[in-house]
């Protein structure tokens, strides 16, 4: 097959996919239109309150410093962590930059140096469809599954551009070479281990097939040019993904470290006041209730005068178990304070509240710790919105408020507000409290 007409279906191949492109958004708004709520745009409601529990609780050694004390000596400020979504961004701005200013530096040197001056209007063209394909992809796309694909679908386009880019130029003697391992370079960096393999195969073969397409019978030097490119390119896609996955093993740690408690493993407490305030916001839209749970150890201070600060770390981290093991995956668990800790229950009604909270005490008062003769019990209030308060610092008192009822009423049980005398504490030894049946309503 004659170079020319290669060169026309590969042009026509482009073209195809950036008019699929284009079309496809308009295809999207018309079914949303008409048929309402697209299945394939998640309800971001609904996304918000899907949080995930923090990593599982980790060992540390204890000493001097141990964690265990105060609420105040616990309060952890997050530092300045990487954001997926702010990096998210910044990927796309750059990508955005990198390849408009390429799609330029093509045009402009393909029009002035005047080397390919039998295939100019074939070059123009070809920028030009790629650029469309770049608009579509990078802004037209509306937020469904097909943006979600978004980085696939600039790989394809790169790798279509610089295919025909190498038929146009000369083929392996082409000096746009240096195209795929631009392309391999970044996506290698962007993209996970198992993508940035398939993306170099890709490439390479993309390479191989315009460079012989340019260059039916090639002398011995661009043969040699081409194992050079080659080698290049995989050498690249290594150093790209090696760098890639540190960058994508430091940003996580940093994440875990400004969110999570290291003592317990759940969320610290600027994790909890953040949830805690888009809880409040996905409520106002959706007019759902949700409860908070304030949990507070009973006389820790005593086991750490019996057993000394790491027999208090041990009992920490039990009841931290204990609540990850009783929650959902939209709940957010943190660790308030010393011996605070705090739960967020989407969806929940007040008496899903009790329930959840009462489950918790008696497996913590039926477990005990292994190696102590009393085990620890627990003080617990649960507040619900918008009942007993409509911001966090309301809910957070009322919580408080109740929790320490439950201290003054003899500990060791769950208390909640009562409309008729502000704050209600339900016994232990309750019979008709004492065991709940079922799960949590709500």
């Amino acid at each position: 097959m004659p170079a020319s007409e290669v060169l026309l279906a590969a042009i026509a191949i482009v073209l195809v996919i950036a008019v699929a492109l284009l079309i496809g958004p308009v295809a999207v708004w018309i079914r949303t239109r008409i048929f309402g709520h697209s299945q394939e745009e998640p309800d971001k409601n609904e996304s918000e309150a899907s949080l995930q529990v923090g990593p599982s609780a980790t060992s540390v050694t204890t000493g001097p410093g141990s964690q265990n004390g105060s609420s105040a000596d616990v309060e952890a400020a997050a530092p300045d962590a990487p954001s997926p979504a702010i990096d998210g961004i910044r990927r796309d701005r750059t990508v955005r930059i990198v390849s408009w200013a390429f799609l330029m530096a093509v045009a402009v040197y393909a029009a002035a140096s005047g080397v390919w001056i039998a295939t100019l209007p074939a070059i123009v063209i070809l920028v030009a469809i790629t650029g469309e394909a770049n608009v579509v992809v990078q802004d037209i796309l509306p937020e469904t599954r097909l943006r979600a694909a978004s980085g696939p679908l600039q790989a394809i386009v790169a790798i279509g551009f610089g295919a025909g880019l190498i038929v146009l130029t000369g083929g392996l003697e082409s000096p746009f070479a240096l195209t795929f391992p631009l392309i391999v370079g970044a996506g290698a960096l962007l993209a996970s281990p198992r993508a940035a393999v398939l993306l170099t195969l890709t490439a390479a073969a993309a390479y191989l097939a315009a460079g012989f397409v340019g260059s039916p019978d090639p002398a011995t030097r661009p043969l040699v040019q081409l194992l050079v490119n080659m080698t290049g390119l995989f050498l690249l896609a290594y150093i790209g993904a090696s760098v890639g996955r540190e960058h994508r093993r430091a940003r996580d740690a940093a994440i875990r470290l400004s969110t999570t408690d290291s003592l317990t493993g759940l969320f610290n407490r600027s994790f909890f006041f953040t949830a805690l305030d888009r809880e409040l916001a996905r409520a106002d839209r959706s007019g759902r209730a949700f409860c908070l749970v304030m949990l507070d150890l009973d006389d820790l201070k005593a086991i750490n005068d019996r057993g000394g600060h790491h027999a208090g770390d041990q009992v920490l981290r039990h009841v931290a178990d204990v609540i990850r093991s009783r929650i959902r995956k939209i709940d957010v668990a943190a660790r308030y304070g010393g011996d605070e800790f705090v739960a967020l229950l989407p969806e929940t009604d007040p008496t899903g509240g009790w329930v959840f909270a009462e489950k918790i005490r008696l497996t913590i008062e039926e477990q005990g710790m292994p190696g102590h003769d009393r085990g620890p019990t627990i003080s617990i209030g649960v507040v619900s919105y918008p009942a007993d308060g409509r911001t966090a610092d309301a809910l957070v008192v009322s919580a408080d408020r109740a929790m320490y009822a439950s201290k003054r009423g003899g500990k060791n049980r769950v208390a909640r507000p009562s409309a008729d005398t502000g704050v209600m504490a339900v016994a232990a030894n309750d019979p008709e409290r004492s065991r709940p049946a079922g799960g949590r309503p709500g």
